[in-house]
């Protein structure tokens, strides 16, 4: 059964050729137009588009993205461009990251088979996101085991980046866009320099936003059958439990699914979406009831722990408030890249407030609800906002922009346009076209010195030297690193432990030292009990809440010292300790 939706008065003549056009049943005293001369007949799928200008229906062919060729060619010429550039000296750029270093770590730990992480798990995130990384880094870490670093396993976020990239543009095209808008959406997304230097890194965030990009395809299907919808709903909950912050985008995906299932069958695609979400999600808890970690505890981790830590973490700051956390998290998402931020959010909100009047923005209204929600909670007062949080709006920001450049085209080359059938063959007016090639060519003069100045250090510097140089001072200056031990962040653990030192109790990361009560159990002295600390940007900063860590540095001397700066790495000996260096 073919039914019907609403889709953009954008539409273009590509998608909308006489040769798709069939009678239209649910309006009486209307004839089909002619079809164009064809050998045989054809039967195209349809739906109905509104012009708002006529309040006028017209058939719109339905788009088969896996069998319409030119969509197939844009998107591999984007996924190509996209590839080369985020791939292009991803190991150099950007600095390697404790968060990286952790999940790699825990995806290490599943490998081996030590559990859900490398030391004790204590739901800090739920484990789906790593035990995902864990299967894509899986036959590279066993066919070259000493590959299994920071640096190098973040090819394996290309496969991620890759697939989002496609996923937003089907998405597009789903929700009505024209080709071209669809390749913007897309190009802004993959290319954008804060897409190129946070999809490259090892974070949960980007494998969540794959997820959600699926649900929302699934949800937004012309085919509108009943397992697509359910699917969206399974999807969602995956993406939910790879990174739990994106449970604010659940109620875009609820709003898109409603917006795009047929009225006869909507009660049971969103109930069975809803429910599937639910059940899939519910398996989080479930665990930790099985393994009587739910409930807090003073001897064992618990889930309420787990969410009680997340919740009382201390905030950043407000964003606006100059000097605070949030907004230099903010100064520094709109260093690599002002335009996407500010330019999406106000697309989204523009397409919000028409939702009466714009087909356009009602088709989008699920993406421009996903940047309003995530806009909202980036505001809150005193909320903890980390950098990678902005990993969550990219492709709904690069989606509400392509869809407000979409509308905008359109106003421009149809105002004011007669309503006869007929008219769709006829050619906008030169003026009006010329106007939209000098905006077009006035929007790319703009945004490409900025994307390319913001690439330059992505494409071209090295910011890991130094990391790389600490790994092989550890393996080649310490001449017993198995019965060495180590305080070094999660960034340099993987490497002194492929260089020898002994997990958990050799190589330590630092938190562990003060939190973790099997390490310190192994640490009687404290941190005497220690040989060297890894002194990083990281451990500096976090060390004044970290009695051992503190200790260690202060009673410790340099060694070797890597780069300058508050970005310097420097190998501390502890004070008396008997490493055997040579």
């Amino acid at each position: 059964m073919t039914t019907t939706l609403p889709t953009p008065e954008d539409t273009t003549p590509e998608d909308t050729t006489p040769e798709a056009t069939t009678p239209d049943a649910t309006t009486p005293g209307r004839s089909a137009q002619p079809a164009a001369v064809t050998t045989e007949p054809k039967t195209v799928p349809t739906q109905r588009t509104r012009d708002t200008s006529t309040g006028r229906t017209e058939p719109r062919p339905v788009i088969r993205f896996r069998s319409s060729r030119p969509d197939l060619l844009i998107c591999l010429g984007l996924l190509t461009v996209i590839v080369l550039v985020q791939g292009w000296n991803i190991t150099g750029f950007p600095a390697l990251s404790d968060d990286e270093g952790t999940y790699l770590s825990q995806a290490w730990a599943i490998q081996q088979g030590e559990g859900l992480a490398h030391y004790t798990y204590w739901y800090d995130h739920p484990p789906l996101g790593w035990i995902q990384l864990a299967g894509l880094t899986y036959l590279p870490a066993l066919l070259v085991p000493e590959a299994m670093t920071v640096a190098t396993m973040r090819f394996a976020m290309l496969l991620i980046s890759a697939v989002s990239a496609v996923l937003v543009y089907v998405l597009a095209r789903r929700l009505f866009l024209p080709r071209w808008a669809a390749a913007l959406a897309t190009a802004l997304f993959g290319l954008s320099p804060l897409s190129v230097h946070f999809q490259r890194e090892i974070f949960l965030d980007n494998i969540a936003v794959m997820w959600m990009l699926l649900a929302f395809c699934l949800a937004a299907s012309p085919r509108r059958h009943l397992w697509h919808q359910f699917g969206a709903g399974v999807a969602g909950a995956v993406s939910v439990l790879s990174k739990e912050t994106m449970l604010l985008v659940l109620p875009a995906l609820l709003l898109t699914l409603w917006r795009h299932s047929h009225r006869d069958t909507r009660k049971f695609a969103v109930t069975g979406a809803v429910t599937s979400c639910a059940l899939i999600g519910l398996m989080y808890p479930l665990y930790a009831l099985l393994n009587n970690e739910f409930f807090a505890s003073p001897h064992h981790v618990s889930l309420i722990d787990g969410i009680r830590y997340q919740l009382s973490r201390p905030g950043s700051g407000f964003l606006l408030d100059v000097g605070s956390g949030s907004h230099k998290t903010f100064e520094a998402w709109l260093y690599y890249d002002p335009v996407l931020p500010f330019a999406g959010a106000a697309a989204a909100l523009l397409l919000l407030l028409a939702l009466r009047w714009s087909v356009t923005a009602r088709a989008l209204a699920g993406p421009a609800l996903a940047v309003a929600l995530l806009t909202l909670v980036a505001f809150r007062p005193d909320g903890y906002l980390p950098a990678m949080y902005v990993i969550q709006a990219l492709p709904f920001l690069a989606l509400v922009l392509a869809g407000a450049a979409a509308s905008a085209v359109h106003a421009i080359l149809h105002r004011r346009r007669t309503a006869r059938p007929d008219d769709k063959a006829v050619r906008p007016p030169r003026t009006r076209r010329i106007a939209v090639a000098a905006l077009a060519l006035t929007a790319a003069a703009l945004l490409t010195p900025r994307w390319v100045e913001g690439n330059h250090d992505a494409l071209t510097q090295d910011a890991n030297k130094h990391y790389r140089a600490a790994a092989a001072w550890f393996e080649e200056r310490v001449g017993d690193p198995a019965s060495t031990r180590v305080l070094v962040d999660d960034a340099l653990w993987l490497d002194l432990v492929h260089a020898g030192y002994e997990p958990s109790v050799g190589a330590i990361w630092f938190y562990k030292a003060d939190l973790d009560p099997k390490v310190t159990k192994t640490m009687p002295r404290g941190w005497r009990d220690l040989d060297y600390v890894v002194s990083t940007l990281t451990v500096r900063r976090d060390a004044p809440t970290l009695p051992n860590v503190q200790a260690a540095l202060a009673n410790s001397a340099p060694v070797a010292v890597f780069g300058t700066g508050e970005d310097r790495i420097e190998i501390r000996r502890i004070t008396g300790s008997t490493a055997d260096t040579r």
